[in-house]
């Protein structure tokens, strides 16, 4: 019994701590969803059960909150993927210098959103450098464009900020991938007459695979919950027109006190990101089983 209680007595501490800041807060949102919930003391929060989803789903703000997410989710995972799998094939030979354009590709990853999100807000500012180089140094354009003051441009702004500091971490992922191919089968494909790109469509990409699952869950994820760089860039402005789920969640808890329905938000944005994982998953091994037939 001590010796299998051992491994348990080392996942303890972990387990504490996800129970603690991930497992709790969650059940506590979802308890909250179900309440018109007061934070003021010897307030009483009333019972109001599905109300606050339904007015999440009645909400056009909701929708339109969605469909940025939506939006930057598209805009950015399919790029980072493609870009960091094209990286990391010209990073696949080793050279002198490779570990130096490691490091540099890698560099946004590490970076602070705040840090890199109030720098494009500079960028793309009315008088920004982006402006300047455009309209004044280039003369591509008759005048500067309101980038953050619109809803296209600003998404546009937002999805190439996402796409730039992502593009190192799909990079590293698919170069450890890359790394993992055995050189035997590119060799055989090599003697069987197939060229550079039907070695890699046929040898390089099934053998890869996993990572792009890997990659493609985690980054639809992240995708679906982006916060940080709207709410830095534009606040969610103008009049809300760039407003994310995360974002308007934020503004109804935190701006309105709403804590009901920004709980409503979270859950339905919790549930929403676990059917695209499943489903992401199931098709992936479904593929992957018809290969293998």
């Amino acid at each position: 019994m001590r010796s299998r209680a051992v491994p348990y007595l080392f996942l303890l501490p972990g387990m504490a701590i996800f129970l603690v800041i991930i497992v709790w807060p969650a059940l506590q949102a979802l308890r909250m969803s179900f309440y018109d919930w007061k934070i003021v003391a010897g307030a009483v929060s009333q019972w109001v059960g599905v109300d606050n989803y339904v007015r999440a789903f009645t909400d056009p703000h909701f929708w339109l909150s969605l469909s940025n997410s939506g939006i930057y989710m598209i805009a950015t995972v399919i790029p980072q993927m493609v870009i960091g799998l094209f990286i990391a094939t010209l990073l696949k030979k080793k050279s002198p210098s490779q570990p130096i354009f490691r490091v540099l590709y890698y560099l946004p990853v590490v970076t602070s959103w705040v840090v890199v999100s109030l720098l494009f807000k500079y960028l793309f500012a009315d008088s920004g450098l982006v402006n300047f180089t455009l309209h004044d140094f280039l003369h591509l354009m008759n005048s500067d464009v309101s980038w953050l003051s619109q809803r296209g441009t600003a998404l546009v702004v937002i999805c190439a900020l996402g796409i730039w500091k992502g593009v190192g971490w799909s990079m590293m992922i698919y170069l450890a991938a890359l790394q993992g191919v055995p050189e035997s089968l590119e060799e055989a494909a090599t003697m069987d007459g197939a060229g550079r790109w039907q070695r890699f469509r046929a040898v390089t990409l099934p053998a890869i695979n996993p990572a792009t699952v890997f990659l493609s869950v985690m980054l639809v994820i992240g995708g679906l919950n982006v916060f940080a760089s709207v709410q830095l860039i534009t606040g969610g402005g103008p009049v809300g027109q760039t407003d994310v789920v995360l974002s308007y969640m934020y503004t109804q808890a935190f701006t309105y006190l709403d804590f009901g329905y920004g709980s409503a938000i979270a859950v339905i944005l919790a549930v929403l990101v676990f059917i695209l994982a499943i489903f992401q998953l199931r098709l992936s091994r479904d593929r992957d089983g018809e290969e293998l037939a």
